[in-house]
């Protein structure tokens, strides 16, 4: 395991997240599609329920795709981090809960909007992962058609299609088949 399972866990749910209106659409569109992607991340705390919040969670997908359009110049990827961590006045407090009895970290009030709760939890997982030198980990799947965004979290980081298309998958086929038709 690269990162603590805090980190690994919101980095996958801000692939998601992004994600969310790369491939087949978009898949947040409606509350009860925020609510499951919520509930399937085990994000806890308010919720309002309305349109202000869905669109505010859009503001926060597009932000975070900033990120991974930045992640070739470590600089502008930083100035991106660094200004959602002030944006979401990030303030780091340990805490555990009876069902998670291992100390971790909550960055924002359970009282909090749900973009400000998530945007700082997300921004401080992708700031640990600059702080580890790894930023080289976000990447655009390398399918031709496809725009999905990845965190590589393979041990030789040769990761390079996402995983929801099957986009490696079909690359593979692709290229057996290009190989098969050259005999």
């Amino acid at each position: 395991m690269l990162f603590n399972h805090d980190t690994d866990l919101t980095l996958r749910a801000v692939c998601v997240l992004v994600n969310s209106d790369r491939v087949d659409g978009e898949r947040l569109a409606h509350l009860a599609a925020l609510d499951e992607y919520l509930d399937g991340f085990g994000w806890t705390g308010r919720r309002d329920h309305d349109a202000a919040e869905l669109a505010s969670v859009h503001q926060l997908r597009d932000r975070l795709g900033r990120v991974w359009a930045a992640a070739e110049d470590d600089v502008h990827a930083v100035g991106q981090v660094n200004a959602l961590l002030s944006d979401t006045h990030a303030s780091p407090w340990l805490t555990r809960h009876t069902e998670m009895p291992e100390w971790h970290l909550h960055l924002a009030s359970i009282h909090d909007p749900l973009w400000q709760r998530m945007g700082a939890e997300m921004a401080m997982a992708l700031a640990d992962l600059i702080r580890s030198g790894e930023l080289r980990r976000l990447k655009i799947c390398a399918a031709p058609d496809c725009e999905a965004v990845l965190v590589d979290l393979s041990r030789n980081r040769s990761g390079k299609f996402c995983d929801t298309g099957n986009c490696g998958n079909r690359q593979h086929v692709a290229a057996y088949r290009e190989r098969r038709s050259n005999k």
